[in-house]
């Protein structure tokens, strides 16, 4: 009975808001669609620059340590990405000279990671190229810094009510 109420509810709801599923799968859409084109975006700079040692997963990678030393579990829990997707691209980094890796003294489990100066490199690439967006969205993207802060606020929303589902098990 309770599971027909359900449905009977949502019904009722799609009635006063028709289209709500349709742009819902619409916006799931361009998220994923959204994130695929930053990283088709990063590796176009990447081959301007001739950079073909790392991919656009890695320079993005390399973006979000920046300055800072961290673990890979701090990377994921930062930058969202899946754990064993970080550990073979840090390894990877590690390898090709892009990344510093030292044991934490006090958990030896743990690495510590932080930039090189040819990661460094590819970071201040890759902030220049968002540099350069930024100075272009408004007249080639006609797109304002407010539309974009109302973007954010959404996307923020959305991301949070995930987080409840999952956390709460709605």
């Amino acid at each position: 009975m309770g599971m027909t109420n359900l449905k009977t509810e949502a019904f009722v709801e799609d009635q006063k808001d028709p289209g709500r599923k349709e742009a819902y799968l619409e916006a799931l859409t361009y998220v994923e669609r959204l994130h695929r084109r930053l990283l088709d975006v990063i590796k176009d700079e990447l081959d301007r620059t001739r950079c073909s040692e790392i991919n656009s997963v890695q320079a993005l990678l390399l973006f979000n340590i920046g300055d800072s030393e961290m673990t890979a579990g701090e990377l994921r829990t930062r930058g969202h990405y899946l754990g064993s997707n970080v550990s073979y691209n840090l390894k990877k980094l590690v390898e090709a000279g892009y990344i510093h890796h030292q044991r934490s003294r006090s958990d030896r489990r743990s690495v510590r990671v932080k930039l090189t100066e040819k990661g460094r490199a590819i970071c201040a690439s890759i902030n220049e190229l968002y540099n350069k967006h930024c100075m272009m969205i408004v007249e080639v993207g006609d797109i304002s810094a407010d539309e974009l802060r109302q973007a954010n606020a959404t996307l923020f929303k959305l991301e949070r009510f995930w987080t409840d589902q999952i956390r709460y098990r709605l």
